[in-house]
């Protein structure tokens, strides 16, 4: 197939990965699609923004509709300083997860996410190196080192785990009733 209109070429993309049997990769999904990863990566933000519920897990890009079973995804709150921001994003990827989002509560914005995408020690590395360069501050300085995370990983046990290694470093935070349901 050839890359085509972008409009056409997103449909493939849901198309493609709604009958895939196993999560793709970006450069799986370019190869089918004649196109590089980096127009992969875009169009997948663009479904994202339309609605499509695509999630990057650390084997590749899965469609969940309906089945919510299919990736496990987990919110989660946490609360740590600037100095531990590293530990908590490597404990999370050393444990099989990928941090999908962060998310802030403010009390005057009201709720602010951005996607991170961060699946491996490399993703952590240059999250911190962006950082670190003074490029932005993280989301959690708005708050006072409150956020949420949304984590997915391949089984729930893993996301069990995960939260287990979060509760142990004292970085799982305490969800409030107003909260449920973000």
């Amino acid at each position: 197939m050839s890359a085509g209109s972008g409009g056409a070429r997103r449909k493939r993309i849901v198309e493609v990965l709604r009958a895939a049997e196993r999560p793709l990769s970006g450069s799986a999904l370019a190869r089918e699609l004649g196109v590089s990863r980096q127009v992969v990566v875009q169009d997948i933000a663009l479904l994202r923004a339309d609605g499509s519920d695509i999630v990057a897990t650390s084997r590749g890009y899965v469609l969940r509709e309906g089945d919510s079973s299919s990736v496990p995804t987990r919110l989660v709150k946490v609360h740590h300083t600037l100095d531990e921001l590293g530990d908590e994003l490597t404990c999370i990827v050393d444990l099989g997860g990928t941090v999908l989002n962060v998310m802030v509560n403010h009390r005057v914005y009201g709720m602010i996410s951005a996607d991170l995408n961060i699946r491996n020690r490399r993703d952590v590395a240059r999250y911190l190196d962006e950082i670190r360069s003074g490029k932005s501050f993280p989301l959690m300085t708005v708050t006072s080192g409150y956020h949420f995370h949304r984590i997915t990983a391949d089984t729930e046990a893993a996301l069990d785990e995960i939260e287990a290694a979060l509760a142990a470093r004292g970085y799982l935070a305490e969800v409030f009733p107003y909260e449920q349901g973000m």
